[in-house]
């Protein structure tokens, strides 16, 4: 596997399919063809179906920069490799000088057509939880020690960097207000839910009212253009900082107990990413907020240095009952249903973690399995449900 820095990418939102993908796509045709006067863009499927609701035409055109260019939405091809594909052409003096194209696999992550799954920066040799967690328990170590041990102490500086991202994105979201972009009118509810205490507020009303709020926060930033950290995708970006931020307000844990569990949150991503995918496109809101969830049940557990078996129960126990969750953005925008959807996998991150304190010993199903079985459910949804904005709420909601 890839280094968790695959997983923890830090830029604008709103979406690391649709925004940072096809920027880095950019970037790289761009390194290659740097003498071009005219650059042509064609978007095919769910990029072509949501790219404006998502900014894709925004985030190339901005990357382009100076270079004149013309952007294609072909609504008509069918792409069979991958739904988020892109084709680049590059001319100098009117004559094509090159041509490539690219797939925008999730993530923020790209790949150029015939390009193998790149193994120059393969650091993990064990590619499934089950594997790790033996190798972790002949040893006595933690996976989170099994991952500076693999990745190196200079993770660990890169996990600071992208915590306090995560912070500024909490901060910065909490405190702003009025309506998000993209004509939907929704207004931000961040700063409403952080400062609007009830009178008879119970702890656990408390509890709902902050760890909401803050990934309304982050998945409001993300949705106006913020930066924000994907994770382990932009549209799943407020689940993870909402729970960690919380519990080390609640229970005092230490910036270096933070990296423990970003670092045990970023391998349970990088499995998922592995083995199955990340992609709304590909697989479904499943695969994005259902892996968020997984990624902050396991980190939670290792919070609270719970064992290998509690982090793997709490991470199949989110991501299973995520199993099915459609992708059906309103308009294409990271907004409807996407945003109150991160604070209820964030809620749902916690209450799999009290689950796995008292029944993991009663665990039947295994995470390898699970994500198997999101994979296989992502495939089989119907496109309608794979973020093309064509079927469920978007197509419903009136708007």
């Amino acid at each position: 596997m890839k280094s968790i820095k695959s997983i923890y990418k830090i830029g604008f939102g709103p979406s690391s399919s649709h925004t940072m993908g096809p920027s880095f796509a950019t970037k790289d045709f761009l390194k290659l063809y740097n003498d071009a006067d005219f650059i042509k863009v064609i978007l095919y499927g769910s990029l072509a179906k949501t790219g404006k609701g998502h900014g894709t035409d925004r985030a190339v055109s901005e990357t382009l920069n100076n270079v004149k260019h013309e952007i294609i939405f072909d609504l008509e091809t069918k792409t069979d490799v991958h739904p988020n594909t892109i084709d680049f052409f590059a001319y100098k003096n009117g004559e094509e000088i090159g041509k490539k194209r690219f797939y925008s696999i999730g993530g923020g992550e790209i790949r150029a057509e015939n390009q193998e799954a790149p193994t120059e920066n393969e650091v993990y040799k064990e590619s499934n939880f089950s594997d790790i967690s033996t190798l972790c328990k002949s040893r006595n170590i933690r996976i989170s020690d099994y991952v500076f041990e693999n990745e190196g102490e200079e993770i660990k500086g890169y996990l600071m960097t992208v915590w306090k991202t995560m912070q500024n994105a909490i901060n910065e979201g909490l405190s702003k207000s009025g309506t998000l972009p993209g004509g939907l009118n929704v207004e931000r509810k961040a700063q409403f839910l952080f400062s609007q205490k009830h009178i008879d507020e119970s702890p656990q009303t408390r509890e709902n009212r902050l760890v909401c709020s803050y990934a309304f926060a982050v998945s409001e930033q993300n949705a106006d253009c913020g930066i924000i950290v994907t994770a382990p995708t932009c549209g799943s970006c407020g689940v993870l900082p909402a729970v960690l931020k919380y519990m080390q307000d609640k229970n005092k844990f230490s910036d270096d107990d933070i990296i423990r569990a970003l670092a045990v949150a970023g391998l349970i991503g990088n499995i998922v990413a592995t083995n199955a995918s990340i992609s709304g496109a590909e697989c479904g809101c499943q695969a994005e907020v259902g892996t968020a969830c997984s990624m902050a049940s396991g980190a939670l557990c290792e919070l609270f240095e719970m064992g290998i078996d509690q982090i793997e129960y709490a991470a199949e126990v989110a991501m299973e009952h995520h199993l099915g969750l459609t992708c059906d953005p309103v308009r294409g925008l990271v907004q409807i249903p996407c945003i109150e959807r991160n604070a209820v996998a964030a809620m749902r991150a916690i209450n799999a973690l009290s689950l796995a304190n008292f029944l993991f010993k009663s665990r039947k199903v295994s995470f390898d399995v699970v994500v198997e079985t999101m994979y296989q459910t992502g495939k089989d949804l119907s496109h309608l449900y794979r973020e093309t904005s064509e079927g469920g709420l978007a197509k419903l909601y009136k708007h």
